[in-house]
């Protein structure tokens, strides 16, 4: 029996209702459609725990090929499992759970396991026609679903720490114990509160580790600055989304761009930032600028459409990120941030960054 989660599922969700379609429409920065704009598929490309299968369209007919072996499929029976499959997904009101009905027209077309080979760096893969070139892109795609709970964009680590120095004021180890106890809701909002009450001030210093500083700098050389600044603005005021945070940091302009012919600085960087992130880039691990085979997200909505967003169409990709992100907290505890803490008598306090996806 084949078990998995929402977004598991979601997987072989996208396979069906894309091969049901017979072609990939593009979504924009809110999530809906692109008028006039469709990919037909030629080919759908996925790879199993025991070989590489292939479903090519031919008028209504879904050719399912794997070695020798050639198996015909009417289009419809792909329509008509893909709602079966929306609707268990929806629901279900379990962690995990099987889909037996599902499971056997899964088997009986070579689909044998949830998610794509660990091996592979794409979910699924799709040859498509591009009538504006005339040609037949193979566009690599991780499936990210809202049928479930939202998926995080960068995870966060000690990796993804940022390190400001307290300046201007002076506690003995009472008072940085007095600071740290408090426990509310909004803990390190109120921590770093007490500390602007008391006139001490925020100057950020460096990221925890060297390797993601580097890679920041590698996208921009303003870019370990810029993101202080937005978890900084995320930690001490009211706002988490990617666009409020940038809105909020363009007025006060903390690195002193020429604004005066109104350029987008701060979001063209944060752009760049997050389509790395989507297509590669790790905190941990050094950043050489090469995306994954991964160009692109398909997205799974609650009303079970499918919208293709890919570097092919770099600025829909980019708009989509932008606006559909936001700052999260993660554990203070495992990824030790969010305490005042003493170093060669001077004040310090780590602040993390964690980005997810708003829905």
């Amino acid at each position: 029996m084949i078990t998995g989660n929402k977004g598991d599922w979601s997987e072989i969700y996208a396979l069906f209702k894309i091969l049901g379609d017979k072609q990939l429409f593009l979504g924009d920065k809110d999530i809906e459609r692109l008028e006039g704009v469709v990919y037909p598929i030629l080919r759908v490309l996925r790879t199993e725990t025991d070989g590489d299968f292939e479903y090519s369209i031919q008028d209504e007919i879904i050719l399912v090929s794997g070695g020798k072996e050639v198996l015909k499929i009417a289009i419809s029976v792909f329509k008509e499992k893909a709602k079966i499959l929306l609707e268990k997904i929806i629901e279900n009101k379990s962690r995990t759970f099987s889909v037996p009905e599902i499971e056997l027209f899964m088997q009986s077309i070579n689909c044998l396991s949830l998610k794509a080979s660990s091996s592979a760096k794409t979910d699924i893969t799709i040859v498509v026609h591009d009538q504006r070139t005339n040609q037949q892109p193979t566009l690599g795609f991780s499936i990210k679903s809202q049928l479930g709970s939202p998926s995080t964009l960068l995870n966060a680590g000690k990796t993804t720490n940022f390190i400001f120095k307290i300046s201007n004021l002076k506690l003995c180890e009472s008072e940085i114990g007095k600071i740290n106890l408090i426990a509310t809701r909004s803990k390190i909002m109120d921590r770093i509160n007490s500390v602007l009450q008391l006139k001490g001030e925020f100057e950020f210093i460096k990221t925890e580790r060297q390797i993601f500083s580097n890679n920041l700098v590698l996208i921009d050389s303003k870019l370990p600055e810029i993101l202080s600044q937005i978890v900084y603005e995320f930690y001490s005021g009211d706002k988490s989304s990617v666009v409020d945070l940038i809105n909020k940091i363009t007025i006060k302009n903390p690195i002193g761009f020429d604004i005066s012919n109104e350029h987008k600085f701060y979001e063209y960087k944060i752009k760049r930032f997050l389509t790395d992130i989507a297509l590669g880039m790790m905190p941990s691990k050094v950043w050489t600028g090469q995306y994954d085979a991964t160009g692109g997200y398909l997205i799974v909505k609650e009303n079970g459409d499918v919208l293709c967003y890919h570097i092919y169409n770099k600025n829909e990709f980019e708009d989509y990120l932008f606006n559909n992100t936001k700052l999260d907290t993660a554990s203070s505890t495992r990824h030790n941030f969010g305490k005042i803490y003493s170093k060669n008598g001077e004040l310090y306090i780590k602040l993390n960054l964690q980005i997810r996806f708003i829905k």
